[in-house]
């Protein structure tokens, strides 16, 4: 628990932004319309997506814009013409009420950034039309005093929902986990215990694997964390594998290859691979030794993982291996990392953004440094990870300004946007469109 005690002001352990579901096919294109979960259909962030605009204003090639009640860092997604978000209203004190007591070495231990538990809350899930930005449909998932507080820069809304088409998932921490036909009628919800998070709030997200959802279920002290398999239509608990690991806030990473599906979680303690179809252990190996946030990503027949805080790391380590592994890194790359905006994988180069918004390209296969040090044209801070389409990179910070990269090789902005109010949340990019949410609007974004 020493480690909780170096979390710093700037920590938003609740973005799963940066932080929490990634399925993607190696080396197959992205066959899921639309951006159906964090990162979208290739869980990676990267959309196929050309010809949006690299550029706008209040007064150009933004479609419309969308007022959001409450606040919520969870990214939109995008299924057809419908757009799913989750947010989480705050209502009146209620006094005497208080977040789970913590406690670091046995005595009792309160975050200084904590907030939250001593109001009455309404996590809800709305249902936006694509074409238009009107509501469609807006569920109160739950509504009370939550378990635990969460960061006061961050949201009790910050683990991005799921669906496929047919349903939408959306994990409230504590509060629980809530399936939603199309329609907005709730079919199922499913209490998954308790969760204390040194009060920094939940923040990895749901994902789906063929008949199931599977969500990372981390809790503090590292005695009762356990990963999960729910069937997808009931909510029954097909399997859970308990889980040595203090609280992460990071989305596993599920990847097929030719040889097997693995479900990859990255932890303070150990970075392990289960067979998303039963829970059963594959492989682990080492973890990041620091607060795991960043969500991993994957090329090839490799999976790189990534901490920024207390330590910097990224490091590649060989898929498909089996048991306790101990020689099969391939690469380590100790600086650049971001404390919370995920990693991005875009052709052959990974992209590692600090906080701050300094970039490193890497050869994503060997390490290899292609430059250091790309810097945003103005001082910002970053919370959202990077997306990418066409050849560019899209950095957002928490001023709601929007840099455009130019892949490849060589540091090159292109472009630097805003949509004028604060951004949190990761952009999402389907059907010709980009959409951000913003702190007080969803934004579509098209020529």
């Amino acid at each position: 628990m020493k480690l909780f005690k170096r979390l710093s002001v700037v920590l938003i352990v609740s973005l799963c932004l940066t932080i929490f579901v990634l399925c993607v096919t190696v080396g197959a294109a992205p066959t899921i319309p639309g951006w159906p979960q964090w990162r979208g259909p290739s869980g990676q962030g990267v959309s196929e997506e050309k010809n949006l605009p690299s550029d706008w204003t209040a007064a150009r090639n933004i479609k419309w814009k969308t007022a959001i009640p409450g606040r919520g860092h969870s990214s939109p997604i995008v299924w057809g013409n419908r757009i799913f978000v989750t947010t989480a209203v705050e209502g009146e004190l209620v006094p005497g009420h208080k977040a789970v007591i913590h406690y670091d070495e046995g005595k009792e231990f309160l975050h200084p950034d904590s907030i939250g538990a001593d109001h009455k809350q309404q996590f809800r899930v709305l249902c936006i039309d694509r074409k238009t930005g009107k509501v469609i449909w807006d569920q109160l998932a739950f509504e009370g005093t939550p378990y635990d507080n969460r960061h006061r820069k961050s949201s009790f809304a910050s683990s991005t929902p799921t669906t496929d088409g047919q349903h939408v998932y959306a994990f409230f921490g504590t509060e629980g986990l809530y399936a939603y036909n199309m329609n907005g009628k709730l079919m199922w919800k499913a209490d998954l215990g308790k969760l204390g998070t040194v009060g920094m709030g939940t923040g990895t997200s749901p994902i789906l694997y063929e008949n199931l959802v599977i969500v990372q279920c981390d809790e503090e002290s590292g005695n009762a964390s356990f990963i999960v398999g729910l069937d997808k239509k009931t909510g029954r608990e097909v399997w859970r594998t308990p889980r040595k690991v203090q609280v992460s806030w990071c989305t596993p990473l599920l990847i097929t290859t030719g040889k097997r599906a693995e479900l990859i979680t990255s932890g303070t303690e150990a970075v392990v691979s289960y067979d998303p179809a039963t829970g059963k252990e594959l492989w682990r190996h080492k973890g990041v030794e620091s607060n795991a946030i960043p969500s991993p990503v994957s090329t090839g027949n490799l999976v790189i993982v990534s901490a920024g805080f207390p330590a910097k790391v990224a490091m590649a380590i060989t898929l498909g291996g089996s048991g306790d592994l101990a020689d099969s890194v391939v690469w380590k790359y100790t600086k650049g990392t971001a404390y919370v905006p995920s990693p991005i994988l875009y052709g052959e180069y990974l992209y590692l953004t600090s906080d701050r918004g300094v970039l490193t390209c890497l050869d994503a296969k060997t390490g290899e440094v292609k430059y250091e040090g790309g810097r945003v044209p103005i001082p910002a801070t970053f919370t959202a990870s990077p997306v990418a389409f066409d050849g560019k990179i899209l950095l957002t910070s928490e001023d709601g300004d929007t840099f455009v990269v130019k892949a490849g090789p060589k540091h090159e902005i292109i472009a630097t946007n805003s949509v004028g109010e604060p951004v949190y949340a990761s952009p999402a990019v389907a059907a010709g469109n980009i959409f951000i949410r913003g702190e007080r609007n969803l934004y579509c974004i098209g020529s």
